[in-house]
């Protein structure tokens, strides 16, 4: 069995609609237009994270979640994807000013972690963790404004046009949401960081903390992710794009969250409990959120295979 919900846009519920997935009430919101029958379902406790699709003319396609949430449509179930051209320079689409926000936050983390860079910037030095936590959430938005617009109809594409949705159904809502709320906590504690005599209790309280906080969003939110890309190949074993994306960026979670750890405020001495390690985490997550920042652009370049999937 698949769901379906007529008509409504923002919040699923869960209903029976004859298929032959074998799986009785999904939640979804996915509208799977008339005459087309669902021959494969695949997903996490109650979220879809693919179905393979069959159109009255008999052509089968591919829907992932992880595609419709980033607008980039159906695959044909024997065409696979190609990698078109690389878009370096698309301003005009969400997708890129994602993906390039994301890599200058990165960068900037890196950059402030290597001890060397900020001892020579001196005063600055803490201020590059706070433009880059800018960066991070200015792309973390459009990240959840994209989530917060994917389509629900299968066979049209149209995406809505909301500030904000809640949108529960969604693996890649639900991430997407995660981070941002991740890069909330960063500002507030990288902005402390440049604040001078907070003393231990304080940096305890407005640094420590909230580093804490926003890296275990950031693992909730990779977790979500690796989940909504697990079934992304559907039609065979290897890997995708967006699986490697997720886990790259599951990587950098898992390294931010062990700086967040060595980060710790020891409150005898104010001391933090391994700076290096703190520092080196840092810099791997970093590097890590900077790599899947980048695939980000060549995902946006991957068209449906030669029997498009949307005739």
């Amino acid at each position: 069995m698949v769901a379906m919900l007529p008509g409504a846009r923002d919040l699923a519920v869960i209903a029976a609609a004859p298929a032959d997935t074998g799986r009785p009430g999904i939640l979804t919101a996915m509208q799977v237009p008339p005459g087309w029958r669902a021959v494969e379902h695949h997903g996490v406790g109650p979220f879809t994270t693919s179905m393979v699709l069959e159109r009255p003319d008999g052509a089968r396609v591919v829907y992932t979640a992880w595609r419709n949430r980033k607008g980039h449509g159906l695959l044909a179930a024997e065409g696979g994807v190609r990698l078109g051209h690389i878009p370096w320079w698309a301003p005009t689409r969400e997708g890129w000013w994602i993906a390039v926000l994301f890599m200058i936050g990165s960068a900037c983390f890196a950059l402030g972690s290597v001890p060397a860079i900020a001892e020579a910037l001196g005063a600055f030095g803490p201020w590059i963790f706070f433009v880059g936590s800018a960066f991070f959430t200015s792309a973390a938005y459009l990240q959840y404004h994209q989530a917060s617009n994917e389509s629900d109809d299968l066979e049209t594409g149209e995406r809505g046009r909301r500030w904000a949705a809640l949108r529960t159904h969604s693996l890649g809502w639900w991430a997407a949401s995660s981070q941002f709320a991740g890069t909330l906590w960063f500002n507030l504690t990288t902005f402390a960081g440049t604040r001078a005599g907070l003393g231990i209790p304080g940096e305890e309280a407005l640094v420590w903390a909230p580093d804490a906080i926003g890296s275990i969003l950031f693992l909730v939110a990779s977790t979500f992710a690796v989940l909504e890309t697990r079934d992304g190949h559907v039609q065979g074993a290897r890997p995708t794009l967006e699986s490697g994306i997720a886990a790259i960026n599951m990587v950098g979670s898992i390294a931010f969250g062990i700086s967040a750890v060595a980060a710790y405020i020891d409150p005898a001495n104010g001391e933090l409990l391994d700076a290096a390690v703190a520092n080196s985490m840092t810099f791997v997550g970093a590097v890590c959120f900077l790599v899947g920042a980048a695939l980000l652009l060549p995902d946006m370049s991957r068209a449906p295979g030669p029997a498009s999937a949307a005739a």
